[in-house]
Formats: structure tokens, C-alpha cells, sequence
């Protein structure tokens, strides 16, 4: 039971954030809202440089320390490194954003990519969790919010690894907040709606899609990265103490269509 209210509840002075995929879109605006808030970030990517990244200088200009992870969430034994790495450094929030997709036609869908989705989207997520998790049960403390979807609670069309993926990362959550709640850790994921980053661009890109898809949201817009600060801030503070095992949308409206 945290006691705080007012902005006190969203203050994150003095926590130690890990945001993976925090080179740019969604993880890069979670960690700069992570930063906003007084987190000192980590940030993992699979082609992340070691200093003078946009993510660095957007974390630093809020006042706080970076540092900078170049990790493949496709390398199972490169992510079981970082998290036997992060274990020892007292890790407050842990925010699984790292992500791939892989568009083809089910009934064509390479194997390979399936795989390769699976590894990145949903088990070295677990496997970096797991490690992660451990010192902060043995503390009692610790925030956990994993990237979900739409796709966690609807098909898509021609993404079955990635629908398949984002609907266990849903069931993931609940699992593990059902488990860690009792010792003071929260799990919880976001499920962003269409956001324009990379991994919309080809739908986007298509007109008929693209309309059909603004047409149904009710907020009239493609969502931005960052509208996902809010929600990132608020699941990985004291506000959010008795808050876990929720799969929380942030689509425009899109799921009460």
C-alpha cells in the first residue's frame, strides 16, 4: 500500500527503469515518459548505440542517467546475458516492449518467421522476466508492463506469429500477476492501438486499409507513440500499487466500437 496521492503517486525519482525496443516508437516514448517522471532508464535494442542515440538525449534532458543495451530479443542466449547482468543492479520497472512482426498469408507463412516472432514477441520476454523478477520478489517491490495489442484480443489478417504472440503475452500477464501480486510485484501490459511507428507503416501505407482501419476509431486519428507515456507512467508508479494482472488498451477508442 503505497499511502501517496496527488502527483507524488506518478513520482518515479529514485527507480531504475529497463525499457526494451527503446530505440525508437513506442519504447522510445515509454522510456522518455519513464524519464519524465524521475527514472534513471536502461534501454535495450537490438541495434542500440552505445552513446549519442535520440534516446540517450531525450532521457538526459530530463535529468536523468542512461545507459544503453545492444540486445536481439531473436538471441536467446544474448537476452539471458543481459537479464544474469541486470539481475545485480536493482531494477525497479521492467518494461517488455521489444517486438518484431512478420506479414504473410497463414496458409503461406514460413515457419522460420513464425519462429523468429515467437522468440522475440513472447519467449525471450518471458526469460528476460523471469530473471528480472526474481530480486524483486525477494524485495517485495517491483512493476512489470508488458507491450500487448488489438492483437491480443482479435485475429488481425496475415500476422498469425504475432497474433499468436500478443494473445499469450494477455495470458502471460495474468499468470505471472496472479503469482507476484501477493509479494509486492505488478504485472501488467498495455495494449496500444494503431499507432503509426514502423510496424503500421505497411497498412498505412495502403489506402483501403489504412482508411478502413481510421474509419472505425472513434477518436479520428492514428494514435501517436506518444500517447502511450500516460499509461506507462501510471502502471509503473505507487499510483498503480493495487493494479495488476490488467491488459489496459490505449486505442482511440477502437475495442468499444
Amino acid at each position: 500500500m503505497s499511502g501517496l496521492s496527488g502527483p507524488a503517486a506518478f513520482d518515479l525519482a529514485g527507480r531504475l527503469a529497463v525499457v526494451t525496443g527503446a530505440k525508437r516508437g513506442i519504447g522510445f516514448a515509454m522510456a522518455e515518459a519513464l524519464a519524465a517522471a524521475g527514472a534513471d532508464v536502461i534501454g535495450v535494442s537490438a541495434t542500440l548505440e552505445p552513446t549519442g542515440s535520440a534516446i540517450e538525449a531525450a532521457v538526459t534532458a530530463h535529468g536523468r542517467a542512461f545507459e544503453a543495451r545492444a540486445v536481439d530479443f531473436a538471441d536467446r542466449a544474448a537476452v539471458l546475458a543481459l537479464g544474469e547482468e541486470l539481475a545485480s543492479r536493482g531494477v525497479d520497472i521492467l518494461v517488455n516492449n521489444a517486438g518484431t512482426i512478420e506479414r504473410a498469408p497463414a496458409a503461406e507463412h514460413p515457419l522460420e518467421l513464425w519462429d523468429r516472432v515467437l522468440e522475440v514477441d513472447l519467449s525471450s520476454q518471458f526469460a528476460l522476466t523471469q530473471l528480472l523478477a526474481r530480486p524483486m520478489l525477494a524485495r517485495g517491490a517491483g512493476k512489470i508492463i508488458f507491450t500487448a495489442s488489438l492483437l491480443s484480443f482479435q485475429g488481425g489478417i496475415n500476422v498469425p506469429g504475432y497474433a499468436a504472440a500478443k494473445s499469450a503475452i494477455a495470458g502471460l500477464t495474468k499468470a505471472l500477476a496472479n503469482e507476484w501480486a501477493v509479494h509486492g510485484v505488478t504485472v501488467n501490459a498495455i495494449a496500444p492501438g494503431y499507432i503509426a511507428t514502423d510496424n503500421t507503416q505497411a497498412l498505412r501505407d495502403d489506402p483501403e486499409r489504412s482508411a478502413s482501419i481510421l474509419a472505425r476509431i472513434p477518436a479520428g486519428r492514428w494514435g501517436s507513440a506518444s500517447d502511450l507515456g500516460g499509461a506507462t507512467v501510471f502502471l509503473a508508479s505507487p499510483a498503480s500499487d493495487y493494479v495488476s494482472g490488467i491488459v489496459l488498451p490505449v486505442d482511440g477508442g477502437w475495442l468499444g466500437r
